[in-house]
């Protein structure tokens, strides 16, 4: 029998060491090695000796095209959340969702699971409540008299004992994926081995038995879902609910999904009976917009596939420090300073000694290229205190040497721009090979170079700066 010794491991990104130390040598993260018991050598029956004895069992491969249909997937009936995990959970998939503390993982899955139930059994075990807090929080939502099974379990052996019969339900839910443990690993719940393990374990019976499990995770500092990176990697969808916790809106992004598009999002809003979905978010992030307002550009993004409208807005004002602030809430800072030093270098435009704030209202966290003429718009018209037009959108990629760039889909956006009552639009130029068809209602004004937006925020002050 194997002497059993102990490794540290990251519980960043899993790497193993020998002895502890502060740092991981691996990714860099302080006080992240945990003890953990390791058996020394190999496994019994995989040593040179026994190799002859317990040979491997040859799989059998089928034909691409199989005769078995397709179970259908399970709709929820609330469209948002559909829309993200490609249109239904497919049975025999995992679903990761991860989220901030008290962002409304919970809120949110139980109200799912509780829709699902019409359709199909499903199962919600929670390893951090006790039953009686999971039955509080349904007759808060509204939906204790559903018909669905729960149980309070943190053992994988149970779990899976309870499932791996052919009358297992057709959902699960695991709330969390950090609490669950395998009795046959020496450490802590929580650690990588076992949240490694168990996710494979759950997986392994969700595969078998064709049930959809939604595993809930939590997040670091960070943003990232705790635990090992492999986790990530294991399921089939990965969910990030996002948004402020003092805010209503609540953004739930798909950033892996191999049954389904990706960057998609649903819109919900945080109610006393629970999150309610957003059917039109445009609508919904204009809703406070004031548009005679200096410092404010309506960008024209896209998310997945769906157009959403949002207010970009930018505050330049004279700094009172030697290094000027550059704070940003809801878009990449690093873009930022690209399109400040593309606006100085360019356009001969000066930032230097004002402080810049840019926010994105609503709570929206844009990563799209896109953004970046709607963001110059916007530090333009804060300087000069020229309103951006009200009845206009603004989108287009800048490049370094002051080019305006094309960007994906802008029929799309455009689109979505008449529908809420804009009737013009700040856009790429375009070729003949790539013209834009008309869309009823909007005029368009095309730039190639980022020089053609300054004509909208000509001042005398605008010319002393130049």
């Amino acid at each position: 029998m194997a002497k059993s010794s102990s490794h540290y491991v990251c519980q960043s990104c899993g790497a193993s060491f020998p002895k502890w130390g502060g740092k991981c040598e691996a990714c860099g993260a302080w006080n992240s090695l945990v003890e953990e018991a390791v058996a020394d050598g190999p496994p019994k029956g995989l040593h040179d000796g026994a190799r002859g004895k317990h040979k491997g069992r040859a799989i059998a491969f089928v034909p691409l095209k199989g005769e078995k249909r397709h179970l259908p997937r399970h709709l929820s009936g609330m469209g948002e959340f559909d829309r993200v995990v490609g249109g239904g959970l497919v049975p025999g998939s995992a679903t990761l969702v991860g989220g901030d503390p008290g962002i409304g993982k919970s809120t949110l899955l139980l109200q799912v699971v509780c829709r699902l139930a019409k359709a199909a059994r499903v199962a919600y075990i929670s390893g951090e409540e006790a039953i009686d807090q999971v039955r509080l929080r349904a007759e808060r939502l509204g939906v204790a008299d559903v018909n669905c099974d729960l149980a309070s379990a943190t053992a994988v052996r149970d779990i899976a004992a309870s499932l791996d019969h052919a009358d297992a339900p057709d959902i699960l839910v695991i709330d969390s994926i950090q609490t669950m443990y395998v009795d046959t690993i020496d450490s802590a719940p929580g650690t990588v081995a076992q949240v490694r393990t168990s996710a494979q374990e759950l997986i392994r019976i969700a595969k078998k038995r064709d049930i959809a499990v939604i595993l809930v995770g939590h997040v670091t500092k960070e943003g990232t879902i705790a635990g090992p990176r492999v986790l990530e990697h294991m399921v089939d969808t990965v969910l990030y609910l996002e948004g402020e916790r003092g805010h209503q809106f609540r953004i739930l992004r798909a950033v892996k999904n191999r049954f389904g598009p990706t960057d998609e999002i649903g819109v919900f809003e945080m109610q006393e009976e629970g999150l309610l979905e957003v059917h039109n978010p445009s609508a919904l992030f204009l809703a406070d917009r004031h548009g005679d307002t200096s410092g404010a550009a309506v960008f024209a993004g896209l998310e997945g596939t769906r157009p959403v409208l949002v207010e970009v807005q930018a505050l330049v004002a004279p700094s009172s420090y030697g290094t000027p602030r550059r704070a940003v809430i809801g878009w990449d800072a690093g873009r930022l300073a690209m399109v400040l030093a593309v606006l100085e270098a360019r356009c001969g435009v000066t930032f230097g000694n004002n402080d810049v704030y840019l926010n994105v209202a609503g709570g929206l966290k844009v990563t799209e290229p896109a953004a970046d003429l709607a963001v110059a718009a916007a530090l333009l018209s804060s300087l000069t205190g020229v309103p951006v037009p009200a009845e206009a959108v603004v989108f287009g990629e800048i490049g370094l040497s002051g080019e305006v760039r094309r960007v994906a889909q802008p029929e799309l956006r455009l689109k979505e721009a008449a529908k809420l009552g804009f009737s013009q639009a700040i856009l790429p130029k375009v070729d003949d090979k790539g013209k834009i068809k008309p869309t009823s209602g909007i005029g368009r004004t095309e730039i190639n170079r980022l020089s053609g937006l300054l004509p909208l925020f000509q001042t005398e002050k605008m010319d002393k700066r130049k």
